[in-house]
């Protein structure tokens, strides 16, 4: 599978808003974006051109992309699936991305980014209902329940993570058991638990034409 490997503090800069993909380095003021906020490149201060029409479409379905770090050709097959769902199609794609295995990691604090997130999973740390996952893009359900693995509970990232997420707020749809580091899934997101600014009309229109 290919892997972006450069900087990823360059991709926020491209997009111009915090993607959150270096852990909490994106809640200090030594966050790349708060400290340059243009585009990276040698010519990156001068680029005043206004993006219209297909170029709009083009920057919000990277955007949402890079924030949930998947590749076209896999977001392409969560849009068509989002298409067969019931109910409105950008919405199901946000909660089809947002019930990612390892996005719920993130989100509730048991990983710093959504990158550290998929490498846990990939490494048998997290266990659903009590089996072990190793798929990141695993879709959970609701009343699904997540545990970490018995020896890696000690890890000090977990305790570090799990305190910043929590005095942030976890999503409303998700519950966490600090001491037993016990999450379950609630209910399904609505748009509204995503909580980030995405256009989600914008993809729709782009994978529409």
């Amino acid at each position: 599978m290919a892997r972006y490997t450069e900087s990823v503090c360059r991709l926020c800069r491209r997009e111009g808003v915090k993607l959150f993909l270096k852990g909490e380095r994106c809640f200090k003021e030594s966050c790349a974006v708060t400290r340059r906020p243009y585009p990276p490149g040698e010519q990156g201060r001068k680029r005043k051109s206004k993006i219209v029409g297909y170029g709009l479409q083009l920057r919000e379905k990277q955007k949402v992309k890079r924030i949930y770090g998947i590749l076209e050709k896999q977001f392409r097959r969560y849009f068509h699936e989002a298409e067969r769902l019931r109910g409105i199609t950008g919405e199901m794609l946000l909660s089809l991305l947002e019930r990612r295995l390892d996005n719920v990691v993130f989100r509730v604090g048991l990983a710093g980014s959504r990158a550290q997130a998929r490498q846990f999973v990939r490494h048998g740390h997290i266990l659903v209902n009590g089996r072990r996952v190793d798929i990141p893009s695993y879709q959970l359900k609701k009343d699904d329940v997540l545990t970490l693995e018995e020896s890696f509970r000690k890890n000090p990232f977990i305790f570090n993570n799990v305190d910043a997420a929590m005095s942030r707020g976890i999503p409303a749809w998700l519950s966490m058991d600090r001491d037993s580091y016990k999450v379950q899934i609630l209910a399904l997101p609505s748009r509204q638990d995503v909580g980030m600014d995405i256009n989600e009309h914008l993809i729709v229109e782009l994978y529409s034409k």
